[in-house]
């Protein structure tokens, strides 16, 4: 098992978490915490970056439900960057790659790069036709695609 760390950054879009280790019944309290104590405002958009995460169960999906609870809840959105093969697979196994906006790195989803915008269409981070879906991703060996 992998200790859970949890990384809180300021973007010019709002909040970003990096999460790395494991994200489970033991550790998803911890997520859970930092996302509470966030200072999200309307129009924001919280950012979970993923890239270091090696194990999500239950636990961990539900705490990113909950995070894209408070997102609502603030008039904010919320999305994910860099979802590991193993957790995309699951996200899409039970419906939510509709719910979560997913980006290819967090650079991608904060504006540094540019987001992946397959429908051409958007205004800005986090808003509809921006980032693509887990269902709709098609990359090369090694990407969030492959094994769904």
């Amino acid at each position: 098992m992998s200790p859970l760390t949890i990384t809180s950054r300021d973007a010019a879009t709002g909040p970003v978490l990096e999460i790395t280790g494991d994200l489970d019944y033991a550790t998803a309290p911890d997520l859970r915490t930092a996302v509470d104590g966030l200072t999200l405002d309307a129009g924001q958009l919280l950012l979970l970056d993923l890239a270091g995460l090696e194990f999500c169960d239950s636990s961990g999906i539900t705490t990113l439900l909950a995070a894209r609870n408070l997102a609502t809840r603030h008039s904010a959105a919320i999305a994910l960057a860099a979802v590991p093969a193993n957790t995309a697979r699951i996200l899409r196994i039970v419906g939510l790659d509709r719910v979560f906006t997913v980006y290819p790195d967090a650079a991608a989803a904060t504006g540094s790069t540019g987001p992946v915008d397959p429908a051409g269409s958007g205004s800005g981070p986090g808003s509809a036709g921006q980032g693509v879906s887990l269902s709709q991703r098609n990359g090369p060996p090694g990407s969030v695609a492959e094994g769904l």
